[in-house]
């Protein structure tokens, strides 16, 4: 029963301090995002692409954490534009899409454009695709992990989609904490926040070429990383052969591979992050206090973090107001 209690006070602080959350836009003189802002324009956006991801989650599970991957990518590069969406025209230069971080990884385009096509038919010109995306990765969570929260919204979709500019603001998988925490706080967002994101990767798949040098010649003198499990190491090459010809994948999670939430964590205390940006997590001084923190947490606690950390990380760089466009097909431009 205290448990019980302690659960339901939790939730209700959850959606306090989301009730309270003041959404941030850096765009100096813009209009701020706020909740309920297609309420008159086009009230049932949210509904539509609630079913449009419902049911592609229903059919594969694995939609649901591309969706989330799909915004943290569009968010990192440029801001949360959709500029990820856009897809590269013959003889222009090449988009977002075509980045080897993007493709062939990322997941969801389609189900971003079938949501775009129903609201269009209902109301066009009205919905843009950078907001659908954030919806999108919001009913994602809901799916995979019960956790819901209120999206403020009014993006505008950007019309420039750069392949080079991936590489100089998406965290490549090998890098250290603190280079990680270096990489957040550019996008105005705390080592904590960096780790309660980074939970995301309790769901999903990485292919064996983005940890495989964690299991073969990890370093002059040790064939493998000494911070990976040795169970866990010897199931990994078996499924990540040091000569395979294919890149097969593996799940995120060994625990919970289909279940947004904390597990993850006591995974990372346990040696069994996949790549080497989950397990330095647990490693460095710098942010294992809040694995240890996330670890413990009751699920509602954690998923009141992750939710807080999903809406910041959503108001990045957003373009409002008359900035940008709304696309009438979310993989081009008007």
């Amino acid at each position: 029963m205290k448990g019980y209690r302690r659960a339901l006070l939790d939730g209700m602080l959850f959606l306090l301090m989301i009730m309270l959350f003041v959404p941030v836009v850096h765009a100096a003189g813009s209009p701020p995002l706020r909740f309920g802002f297609y309420t008159r324009s086009c009230p049932g956006a949210e509904s539509i692409v609630r079913r449009t991801v419902r049911r592609a989650v229903s059919h594969n599970p694995g939609i649901g954490a591309g969706l989330i991957r799909l915004h943290f990518h569009d968010c990192f590069v440029r801001g949360c534009d959709g500029s990820v969406l856009l897809k590269s025209l013959p003889g222009g230069p090449k988009a977002e899409r075509d980045h080897p971080a993007n493709n062939p990884g990322l997941r969801g385009f389609n189900v971003i454009s079938k949501a775009k096509r129903r609201i269009e038919r209902t109301c066009p010109n009205t919905v843009s695709c950078a907001d659908i995306l954030a919806f999108a990765a919001r009913d994602s969570s809901q799916i995979l992990g019960r956790i819901n929260y209120p999206i403020p919204a009014g993006r505008r979709d950007g019309n420039v989609s750069s392949f080079n500019e991936v590489t100089q603001n998406l965290p490549s998988p090998r890098l250290s904490a603190d280079q990680l925490i270096q990489n957040f706080a550019r996008k105005g967002l705390s080592a904590d926040e960096m780790v309660t994101l980074s939970g995301a990767h309790s769901i999903g798949r990485a292919r064996c070429s983005s940890f495989s040098d964690r299991l073969y010649n990890f370093n002059g003198t040790q064939a493998q990383d000494p911070t990976l499990d040795r169970n866990y190491a010897a199931s990994l090459r078996a499924t990540c052969p040091v000569n395979g010809g294919s890149d097969p994948t593996v799940a995120m999670d060994p625990a919970t591979p289909n279940r947004l939430d904390n597990r993850y964590y006591a995974e990372l205390r346990a040696g069994r992050g996949l790549l080497t940006t989950d397990q330095t997590l647990a490693e460095s001084p710098a942010t294992r206090g809040y694995v240890d923190v996330n670890a413990r947490s009751y699920g509602v606690a954690w998923a009141g973090k992750f939710g807080r950390a999903m809406v910041k990380m959503g108001s990045i760089d957003v373009l409002t107001g008359n900035q940008g466009e709304i696309r009438r097909s979310c993989s081009l431009v008007n």
